[in-house]
């Protein structure tokens, strides 16, 4: 059915039943993890844009925390420079973070905000640099194979971990109806640069603000179980676990330890969901059935979209 033949009865149908979940979480954050196909795709990036807007509108305060990886590594190319990677994170020295502080600071980060903005929201990019909020320290990647009887402790360059988030200035900028937009950039003490991870830029500063939810867009389905069903809602309990057993492992534990640690300091629940959805944001918040994941606190089990 198209836009202009799509029933209004229906239409109004789903705001009746959006009401409650939009006096819920009237006046909460929700820090969002943007990337994966969702950034990629046309219909999907222009989905996300007037998703972020509409959170805004209806008392919704979203902060962005967006990652570019594919984009910094296209640009890499093209100027000729190799790039490697260790344990997944990408080796950067001085040149490949001048690059980083391009594509994620500048093309990335205002091809976001500009999108918003185009879609009557009003939007502000920023780098962990801007106000210091981002105080960073550098990675140390410890490697070890079995015939090693110490790991070995490899210098990947700037890459970085979060030390502390400052949230002064994304607080006045949602208190004065600004959706902020910020790339994993940070710094530390010296001014050096670091290019950080955004899931868990994203899970320290939904931290910080002790926001209402944590949203991870991803390029799968949710977490799944051995047998490829998607697990829906789980307490932090139960993803011990399933670290613990392997069932969560490879490429997705990384995003699901994220997840975790949010959830253990303070953040209402964690949703990994599909990116590949669109309007997979409002469908997480705005309904029951959701489009992936969610994690709580124990003391959260059962709680409908918690």
């Amino acid at each position: 059915m198209t836009e202009t033949t799509r029933d209004p009865r229906l239409v109004v149908e789903v705001l009746s039943e959006a009401l409650p979940y939009i006096q819920r979480f009237s006046g909460k954050t929700v820090v969002v993890k943007y990337g994966g196909n969702a950034m990629t795709e046309d219909t999907l990036i222009d989905s996300f844009a007037r998703n972020m807007v509409l959170m805004k509108e209806v008392g919704i305060n979203p902060v962005v925390v967006h990652g570019g990886g594919p984009q910094i590594g296209d640009l890499l190319a093209k100027l000729r420079i190799e790039s490697r990677f260790v344990n997944g994170m990408r080796v950067t020295d001085s040149q490949t973070m001048d690059v980083v502080e391009m594509v994620l600071g500048g093309l990335v980060n205002k091809g976001i905000v500009n999108l918003i903005n185009q879609c009557g929201g009003k939007a502000i990019g920023l780098t962990g640099k801007d106000g210091a909020q981002i105080r960073a320290r550098q990675l140390k990647v410890a490697h070890k194979t079995p015939e090693m009887t110490a790991p070995e402790i490899i210098d990947i360059g700037h890459v970085g971990e979060v030390e502390h988030i400052s949230t002064d200035l994304i607080e006045m900028l949602a208190e004065r109806d600004f959706i902020p937009v910020i790339a994993p950039i940070g710094v530390d003490a010296q001014g050096h640069s670091y290019n950080i991870n955004a899931d868990l830029v994203a899970g320290k500063v939904a931290e910080a603000l002790g926001a209402e939810k944590l949203m991870l867009l991803t390029n799968v389905a949710g977490l799944m179980n051995a047998e490829g069903d998607v697990l829906t809602g789980l307490t932090t309990a139960q993803v011990d676990a399933l670290i613990d057993d392997g069932t969560i492992h490879g490429g997705m534990l990384p995003k699901i330890r994220c997840a975790l640690e949010a959830v253990k300091g303070g953040v209402k629940s964690a949703h990994i969901i599909d990116g590949r959805v669109p309007h997979a944001t409002l469908l997480e918040i705005f309904t029951n059935a959701g489009v992936g994941t969610l994690i709580t606190d124990t003391a959260q089990e059962g709680n409908d979209n918690a």
